[in-house]
């Protein structure tokens, strides 16, 4: 265990997750990691998501119910109150596994963006190569951020469901942050979330630009010819 460990902000945005709320919660709680702050922006939930909020407030370090704009205006907010030195970011359907201290616990260049697994539907998802990543991206629930990032970075609110993937994407060839990955497997992401069952238009008209911009001709190429051989598949 690291002795003065760097803080961990941990950004929990909800909206009417009375009934999975708290097991997110206590899935933080059980964490071996000496150096965790929660911060909860809730989008004026109705079902009784400020109740539990205001039964764990003791254990949470900023928390306020409030209408906004969206998932990634809700992220965005949670930066601004995040007061650790790194930032992560779960679902309130997702729970965090024991793994979590040991990724948490590699933590130290502060121009590395850290990510482990993530156990999903499909099982536990994997390292990417930067073609993998400019195809599919990472999931959010396996990565920790330098606080720094969001200093200068924000989502971008005009994709309502894929704003981490198009922050990722710019992040992978800034020349500021590398990703590294840690063989750990640090949550379960439920799949049933908007980000699971819905298409975020906007991102993929968009999509194709970014992956060029980001990544070069040779790798938007690959993905232009997988994304028509995925198409056609569809239509048969």
């Amino acid at each position: 265990m690291k002795t003065n460990a760097p803080k961990i902000s941990i950004v929990i945005v909800t909206y009417n997750v009375a009934h999975t709320l708290q097991a997110c919660l206590d899935s933080i709680y059980q964490q071996k990691y000496p150096a965790l702050e929660i911060v909860v922006i809730d989008g004026a939930s109705t079902d009784g998501t400020t109740k539990i909020l205001e039964q764990n407030t003791d254990r949470i370090a900023y928390w306020k119910s409030e209408k906004d704009a969206g998932i990634y205006d809700a992220m965005n907010k949670g930066t601004k109150h995040a007061t650790g030195q790194w930032i992560y970011f779960l679902g309130a359907d997702d729970v965090l596994f024991d793994d979590f201290t040991k990724l948490a616990n590699e933590l130290q260049d502060q121009h590395l963006i850290y990510y482990g697994r993530v156990m999903t539907l499909g099982g536990p998802t994997i390292p990417v190569n930067e073609y993998g990543f400019a195809k599919y991206g990472l999931c959010h629930q396996a990565m920790i951020y330098p606080k720094a990032v969001f200093d200068k970075y924000q989502f971008n609110t005009r994709y309502k469901i894929s704003a981490d993937y198009a922050l990722n994407m710019e992040l992978y060839n800034s020349g500021e942050y590398r990703f590294e990955f840690k063989d750990h497997l640090v949550a379960n992401f439920n799949q049933t979330g908007v980000s699971s069952t819905s298409i975020d238009k906007d991102f993929e008209k968009d999509r194709g630009a970014l992956v060029r911009k980001y990544f070069g001709n040779n790798i938007w190429l690959r993905f232009l010819f997988w994304r028509f051989k995925r198409n056609l598949k569809k239509k048969r």
